[in-house]
């Protein structure tokens, strides 16, 4: 897990605050109108449902008290899966400024660059970066969908298979660019991944609890972005 908070010393460091503005305005955008629009929905959805019970006063009691219990399990529910959805749709948006990041904080690390990329290049490999997250998007749906079902079917068991299976997504997700920016096939990605599982689930972990946190989820992009680089330079770039 201290990958993951050496992004937040990252993110601060003098010549790569600028690389961070894009993937952090892009989340900042996106999760303001996805909350919005959720806990809308969630308000709008408990007014119908206590709607449907009578408005007999001794029946009083049963509206306030399931609408007490209805919205904790709402946020939590919101909070455990629509983060890594929106996450995941801000990552696709932000992906060729993400990929600078990484460029730019291994150059920090490593003092050695990789090649002379700037704001032109990054248009012009958007369509490989683009290409690189659909690749990404057919190994997390058929997945998603699975742990989703067990999400709703298992009381408990099923929120924290759901919450792993995310964990694992975002390690794939944020150490993906810096092996993109190396040219790692993503197959040979995930087995680095795997030889490292402890490291990436720790890392993963990190990443999903604090995208749970309102208003600290805004910066979990660019830290994680950050951290992720930070351990393919110690350590995942030795597994591939």
């Amino acid at each position: 897990m201290d990958y993951f908070f050496q992004g937040y010393s990252l993110i601060t460091t003098k010549g790569l605050k600028r690389f961070v503005f894009f993937p952090l305005a892009i989340n900042l955008i996106l999760f303001s109108i996805g909350f919005y629009f959720l806990f809308g929905e969630i308000s709008s959805s408990i007014v119908w449902l206590t709607d449907l019970i009578p408005d007999w006063e001794w029946l009083a009691w049963l509206k306030t008290g399931l609408s007490y219990i209805i919205w904790p399990i709402a946020v939590i529910t919101i909070l455990l899966v629509f983060a890594l959805i929106f996450g995941t749709l801000a990552n696709w948006i932000a992906a060729p400024f993400n990929g600078l990041l990484a460029e730019k904080v291994e150059l920090h690390l490593t003092g050695q660059p990789m090649s002379d990329t700037g704001l032109l290049d990054v248009i012009k490999d958007i369509p490989r970066t683009l290409g690189r997250e659909f690749a990404k998007l057919t190994y997390y749906i058929p997945r998603a969908i699975g742990f989703l079902l067990l999400f709703f079917m298992l009381p408990v068991i099923g929120q924290v298979l759901w919450f792993l299976f995310s964990a694992w997504m975002m390690a794939i997700q944020y150490c993906d660019y810096p092996c993109d920016n190396h040219k790692v096939s993503f197959r040979d990605m995930k087995r680095a991944l795997q030889a490292t599982r402890t490291q990436s689930f720790s890392f993963g972990i990190a990443v999903s609890v604090f995208s749970l946190i309102p208003i600290v989820n805004f910066l979990v992009m660019p830290v994680a972005v950050c951290g992720a680089t930070a351990f393919w330079v110690d350590e995942l770039q030795d597994h591939v």
